[in-house]
């Protein structure tokens, strides 16, 4: 009996054969298929969780260092018609139009504010006038629908404007709405949006408000006071003598209140004047205009202390240049930790890496130990011990280096910024130390001492050389982790000794300006990208070990 084997075969017509009878290359095809579908599920959860909770925000960031989409969705119409206005003097009257109708709508939604704070980062006062605005539009429609109003009653009636303005088929559906369920959708009557063009668009808008922002019926809420002024507009310019439709006396007696010499009017200029006299300053209107767009370079212009303006990018003066200070403050500072560590963790790797084991071990624990207290806890700890009646200078009074009325002052400044940060980030320096110099060989010390060398020749000739990556693998993680260090500089730093991740903290959670702070924080970025790149230029990242 001959055994039988699983060695390939090949076919009658060439190709090889596996031993289910497929071909060997098809086989291993799919068997290597397989191997790589299994490898990418198993690290498909890690993948998913660097894509959620790193490049995601990373994209988010950039993206809102250049969004300003908030100017354009706000106020469309009056974008519109910035755009060929020239910056000279007042825009023209259809400007005013445009702006009286689209703040309207903004009040309305509860986002004029939104852009008044957008706007107050480039003009301050911004936010107020339009605060401000948004509860005086309304004086300008009232003006005209007590008018109307007092003409005739009917006109503050709900039903009848819907009649006037909407189709018979959606007055039916709109008539036939319950509570809880769909709105009907809102369509105009047939030849409304030519005989009444404005009024038609205002209440259309107002009607799809109204639809999807509250869920009422058109049939009991009355329109907006805007809607009326748009009814003044078209009755002075519109003929509505040929009118037959719903409620045609009614349109036709407010036509003619109109046409008289007594109804009582106001330009869009003049109201916006009565609100607040900054309307009638052209630097709203160019601010409204340099920011149309739906991007912009501002936000980095602001954080490089220049400013965006209509002749192009422009210095802001001397007393509002804090950014460029804070971006040389942070980089000074976390070189200044970096090489502070290196000189305090290099003996104590050192010593480490040179123990017995059991030792060796007892005092690792002792550098370990900081990461079992809370940072917060750590950095208050030094915030008492620097203050001018802290340990430090109790002790330097008592031994009589230090005159009691001239302690020193250690804390709120950059000094107490380092010491802190130094005393945080000192184990993230010896641990890359120590697991390099543990696997320096001890016969290499041993072999340059039998050939004459001096203590200081072979650690300097022949010990330190081997440890160099070890010392880069520590400042890369120190100096990236200095950079963008936020609580310790906040609680110890002062005035002085805070960096610009400070800065861009104020800006997520107190000014809310997140264009700017996204846009320092892409900066920061670069800048870390940038000296990654020049160290491996110099000293080469593959030259960085970690043990």
């Amino acid at each position: 009996m001959t055994a039988s084997t699983d060695v390939p075969e090949k076919g009658a017509n060439g190709p090889m054969l596996a031993a289910d009878g497929t071909p060997l290359k098809k086989s291993l095809s799919r068997a290597l298929r397989v191997q790589k579908l299994r490898a990418l599920a198993l690290i498909a959860p890690l993948l998913i969780f660097v894509l959620v909770t790193f490049i995601a925000p990373i994209g988010d960031m950039l993206f809102r260092s250049v969004e300003n989409q908030i100017v354009s969705n706000t106020m469309p119409t009056t974008t519109r018609a910035l755009y060929d206005w020239d910056g000279t003097g007042l825009p023209p009257d259809q400007v005013f139009e445009d702006a009286y109708y689209d703040l309207f709508v903004a009040a309305e939604r509860k986002e004029h504010t939104r852009l008044g704070s957008r706007l107050n980062y480039e003009q301050t006062g911004a936010s107020s006038l339009f605060r401000k605005s948004g509860r005086g539009l309304d004086d300008i429609g009232e003006l005209y629908q007590d008018q109307f109003e007092d003409l005739d009653e009917n006109w503050d009636d709900a039903q009848i404007w819907a009649e006037m303005m909407g189709s018979e088929d959606w007055l039916a559906k709109e008539a036939a709405w319950e509570k809880g369920e769909r709105l009907p959708k809102f369509a105009l009557r047939d030849g409304v949006e030519e005989l009444l063009p404005r009024t038609a668009e205002q209440y259309e808008i107002f009607a799809n408000y109204t639809h999807r922002e509250e869920g009422d019926s058109l049939l009991d809420e009355e329109p907006w006071s805007a809607v009326h002024t748009a009814l003044y507009q078209d009755l002075s310019t519109q003929d509505v003598s040929g009118y037959t439709g719903p409620h045609a006396d009614m349109l036709k007696a407010a036509a003619a209140l109109v046409a008289s010499p007594d109804f009582e009017t106001v330009s869009f200029k003049d109201g916006f004047g009565e609100i607040d006299k900054d309307w009638l300053e052209p630097q709203i209107w160019r601010t409204l205009k340099l920011y149309a767009p739906d991007y912009t370079s501002g936000y980095f212009l602001n954080s490089v202390d220049m400013k965006l303006t209509p002749d192009g990018a422009e210095a802001r003066p001397e007393n509002e240049r804090i950014y460029i200070m804070l971006f040389k403050r942070t980089l000074f500072m976390s070189l200044v930790i970096t090489c502070s560590c290196i000189l305090l963790g290099y003996p104590v790797a050192y010593i480490l890496s040179n123990l017995p084991a059991r030792k060796a071990n007892l005092l690792m624990i002792l550098v370990l130990l900081p990461f079992w207290t809370s940072l917060l806890v750590r950095t208050s700890a030094w915030k008492i011990m620097l203050q001018q009646q802290g340990v430090i200078n109790d002790v330097l009074v008592w031994i009589g280096l230090v005159a009691d009325d001239g302690r020193l002052t250690m804390i709120n400044n950059q000094f107490g910024t380092i010491v802190a940060m130094t005393h945080i980030l000192l184990p993230f320096m010896i641990l890359p130390m120590y697991s390099v110099m543990s696997t320096i060989p001890k016969t290499y010390v041993r072999a340059s001492k039998s050939l004459g060398a001096t203590d200081w020749t072979t650690f300097w000739r022949v010990y330190f050389p081997q440890s160099v990556p070890g010392i880069g693998a520590g400042s890369i993680l120190v100096f990236i982790l200095a950079i963008g260090y936020y609580i310790t500089p906040e609680i110890v730093g002062g005035t002085t000794g805070t960096f610009i991740s400070n800065r861009i903290a104020y800006h997520i959670s107190t000014s809310l300006n997140w264009g700017l702070a996204a846009a320092l924080g892409s900066i920061l970025l670069a800048v870390v990208l940038i000296l990654y790149w020049a160290y491996d230029r110099i000293v080469g990242i593959d030259n960085v070990k970690l043990g």
